[in-house]
């Protein structure tokens, strides 16, 4: 399941953001998203873990969690349009 977590502190990295998840679960993949100018945290990031159960325990115990001074949001990330409309062409087969 892939989760979106927002309204991070531009002083939390990928490795802490990681960290703070795998204490629910195993992480499949951990990425902050980055101002292309700068090089710094937009203030959030998705993280994608394998394991539905252990995916919604991380939300529900790290949603509205202070964090580095900021309290995150955290929930499940919504599809893009990109992948909704190749999901829909898959299925249709």
């Amino acid at each position: 399941m892939k989760i979106l977590v927002r309204n991070l502190a531009r002083t939390t990295t990928e490795a802490s953001l990681k960290t703070l998840f795998e204490a629910h679960g195993v992480v499949q993949s951990c990425n902050l998203v980055l101002d292309k100018q700068t090089g710094e945290s937009k203030g959030f990031g998705f993280v994608e873990m394998p394991k539905q159960g252990d995916a919604k325990a991380a939300i529900k115990n790290l949603n509205g969690k202070d964090i580095d001074g900021s309290k995150i949001r955290v929930k499940k990330a919504e599809p893009t349009q990109d992948s909704k409309n190749s999901s829909d062409s898959q299925s249709n087969d």
